[in-house]
């Protein structure tokens, strides 16, 4: 079980809370319907005082006391409300020391758009890539020069750290950081579960085809691309991919291809391809991952890489 601590801050924004909250929330169920016998996350919320007042008005309730962090879990601080200005809240001597110690242990921090300015107060954006909400950017900047503000991404990630931009891109964030952990294909589960769309950064490479596919909400494609997405590696006949889907080979082509433009074969073969490319990426021979994705040989992925690549 890893720890999530949301570090909380007067007038901090609901959604940028609850929007990572609800998605490691859900993965906990996610994972529990797998075969999970222990939950793989226990969310914390720590404050300087035991209730917390939000920019929408609503108070929250919060520990004044850190549970012990290890390599394993995660520290995300959320914005606040701070109008086209960096200020607001400061973090504590003690606050900055907790983050400082976390990370220095292996952990990661993150944060939710003016979050960043938190994470900057404890020095942890010193050279390194960072962002924030776009109204904010000019100004952490300015006020932390020896980080690299990459503007207008929905997140960037360096060495532990991972920024993220305004309210609803701690969604993304937290998608992020499950599909890492437990697989693209448990956060594309999660982002249908919570009925969001998990969009591209636009810094990195564009996420995984398993999240970019299901913005969509046929639920006979689902199933199959639950299925393909779990077992690309094997051969998944058409046939028996109909068969369990309900409906004709025929259908089932018509539906995959009207709903995320390609065959449930040329969906698997994308999987394929991506996967293979992150293989090569980290050192692997075009054979070696090609057997690994399960072509026969590597023409196939040659072939997929060329056509990628026109």
């Amino acid at each position: 079980m890893s720890e999530v601590v949301f570090l909380l801050v007067p007038k901090l924004h609901l959604l940028d809370l609850a929007g990572a909250a609800q998605v490691f929330s859900t993965a906990v169920d996610v994972l529990a319907e797998e075969g999970g016998t222990t939950p793989a996350y226990r969310l914390r919320y720590v404050a300087e005082s035991p209730e917390v007042a939000t920019a929408q008005g609503l108070p929250l309730r919060a520990s004044t006391d850190w549970p012990e962090l290890g390599a394993d879990d995660l520290v995300l601080i959320p914005g606040w409300r701070s109008p086209r200005t960096a200020g607001g809240p400061k973090l504590s001597d003690a606050q900055v020391g907790r983050l400082l110690d976390h990370h220095r242990g292996g952990g990661t921090i993150a944060s939710v758009c003016s979050g960043a300015f938190a994470i900057g107060q404890a020095g942890l954006l010193d050279g390194r890539r960072c962002t924030t909400h776009h109204d904010l950017q000019e100004e952490l900047a300015r006020r932390f020069p020896r980080a690299t503000v990459i503007r207008d991404v929905l997140y960037s990630e360096d060495r532990r750290v991972i920024t993220s931009a305004g309210i609803a891109s701690g969604i993304d964030l937290a998608l992020h950081l499950v599909a890492v952990r437990h697989g693209p294909a448990v956060a594309a589960k999660v982002a249908r579960s919570m009925v969001v769309f998990a969009r591209r950064n636009g810094d990195e490479p564009q996420s995984s085809a398993m999240l970019r596919h299901r913005s969509h909400l046929s639920d006979t494609v689902h199933r199959i691309q639950d299925r393909i997405d779990t077992h690309f590696t094997d051969p998944l006949p058409l046939p028996d991919l109909a068969a369990e889907s309900g409906v004709s080979q025929r259908t089932l082509t018509r539906l995959f291809t009207s709903t995320i433009g390609m065959t449930p074969l040329r969906y698997q073969s994308v999987l394929r391809l991506e996967r293979a490319e992150h293989l090569i990426g980290q050192g692997a021979t075009v054979d070696s991952a090609a057997r690994s994705v399960g072509f026969a040989d590597a023409r196939m992925l040659r072939r997929l890489r060329a056509d990628a690549a026109a």
